[in-house]
């Protein structure tokens, strides 16, 4: 199946820039001329570059050789950027005005995208200091949902997700520590690559857990998102958390493309929270995925939960506290009520508590190491449902530990994952899904993940929010 289009994606912007009907500089305006319809009420981006700076980085590109053009694989894809991932010269306010800062160097992953041709445009909206999975817990206004703004548009990264939903650039960067490079996208119906940890150094960043973080990418398809991950990945060896590339897997170089196996909590384990659109969308990816040569294997889910629950239940939120606690006791007022709530009362955990969970948490590292020996992947609904606003701000931590069910244990057990669509239920809203593996397996998943979206995900209709 073809891919609706929005005009940016990759294959759309090089066919047309090797046939010389567009440029760069068209590629730019189109952007802007989008994002400044509805910059006002969207709530998608927080800082947008000047347009004439923009356009006249898109005329040097225009400028160079033709052979200089060809060796940039990213030549001409406007993108955007997380406000919580450094740029030079350009704010980074983790979502929190008085937390600013200026930096002078931009992320080591951002200096290799835009020598590689990519064109920055903008910082993009997020949950206050990365804490939360909803995209609401920011002072800069939620960004709307693009198919039914009383919904969520999951976070933490809901710019970046929203602004690839919307045409606004051909791809963006988001970060994931436990979920947030991949639950907006179920929410916007793109595709959120959580790359394994320390593949894409984190140096130029405002940390959440500096331990487990990792840039992530927002695109239109696994393939794009594929190719930013190839240029932005480079072993940085003045980061301690940088890891060189990994090897593929031994197994994985061996898998058929139309043969593999699957795990699959047991029925029992599954959560929708009450949602029967969800639950059988699940299943009808489920039957998708077997008939794309996949074997079904029935996990244990528990040790996925447990690892779950140490993100924001247990002594692992400690870590945020390390990282925002002096700055939100000195300034209370700067912190989102819940996101101050959260790092805050971590002050209280001890650190016996926490060598505890380490040692726990190596135990259950271990176990599922053991899972794929049986199977390749595991397959989960990225969130168990959509939630809306309104829901959010009757339960505010409830909704968010739900959006945590099916992502928080990847980044601790040391995974790698891929959020893909899975078509959208009556209701006209999205749903996704998430292939997990082995650090390592990046590409395979992506490759995987990608032929399940052109099977499930590819027809879809055209992201217009509702009003508020």
């Amino acid at each position: 199946m073809t891919h609706t289009t929005n005009g940016l994606e990759f294959d759309v912007l090089r066919r047309a820039y090797a046939a010389g009907t567009l440029s760069p500089v068209d590629a730019v305006n189109m952007a802007y001329d989008r994002i400044e319809a509805t910059r006002e009420t969207d709530g998608v981006w927080i800082h947008l570059e000047p347009r004439e700076g923009v356009l006249a980085k898109a005329r040097a590109l225009q400028e160079l050789s033709p052979e200089a053009r060809a060796a940039m694989p990213l030549y001409g894809l406007p993108f955007g950027v997380k406000d919580c991932v450094d740029v030079a010269g350009v704010p980074t306010t983790a979502a929190c005005p008085e937390y600013a800062y200026v930096p002078e160097e931009s992320n080591p992953g951002v200096e290799r995208l835009v020598a590689a041709g990519a064109i920055f445009v903008g910082k993009t909206n997020l949950d206050q200091f990365a804490t939360g999975l909803v995209g609401a817990r920011t002072p800069y206004g939620i960004a709307r949902n693009p198919f039914d703004a009383r919904y969520l548009p999951g976070g933490s990264s809901s710019g970046a997700a929203v602004s690839v939903a919307l045409g606004h650039v051909s791809f963006g960067l988001g970060t994931d520590t436990g979920g947030s490079g991949r639950v907006p996208a179920s929410y916007t119906a793109t595709v959120g690559l959580k790359p394994s940890r320390g593949l894409i150094s984190t140096r130029g960043m405002t940390p959440a857990c500096r331990t487990l973080d990792c840039i992530s990418v927002y695109a239109t398809s696994a393939a794009d998102a594929l190719d930013v991950l190839d240029v932005a990945a480079a072993p940085d060896p003045t980061w301690p958390y940088s890891r060189a590339n990994f090897d593929v897997p031994t197994k994985y170089r061996a898998l058929a493309g139309d043969r593999f196996a699957f795990g699959v909590p047991r029925e029992s384990q599954l959560e929708f929270h009450g949602d029967s659109v969800s639950e059988a969308m699940f299943e009808d990816g489920i039957r998708a995925l077997e008939a794309m040569g996949g074997t079904r294997h029935e996990v244990d889910y528990a040790p996925f939960l447990e690892i779950n629950d140490m993100m924001f239940m247990g002594p692992m939120v400690a870590e945020r506290f390390a990282i925002f606690g002096e700055f939100l006791k000195r300034n209370p007022e700067a912190g989102h009520p819940i996101t101050r709530m959260i790092i805050l009362n971590a002050e209280e955990i001890r650190a016996h508590e926490a060598y505890r969970m380490l040692y726990r948490l190596e135990e259950l590292r271990r176990q599922v190491a053991t899972l794929w020996e049986s199977f390749d992947t595991l397959l989960v609904p990225t969130v168990g449902r959509p939630f809306t606003i309104a829901e959010l701000e009757a339960e505010p931590l409830k909704v968010n530990f739900d959006h945590g069910y099916y992502t928080n244990f990847v980044n601790p057990a040391d995974l790698a994952a891929i959020a893909v669509p899975n078509g959208f239920g009556a209701d006209g809203l999205p749903r996704g899904v998430t292939f997990a593996g082995p650090a390592g397996t990046d590409a395979w998943l992506a490759e995987l993940g990608g032929r399940f979206h052109d099977r499930r995900g590819a027809s879809r209709p055209a992201p217009v929010a509702v009003p508020a």
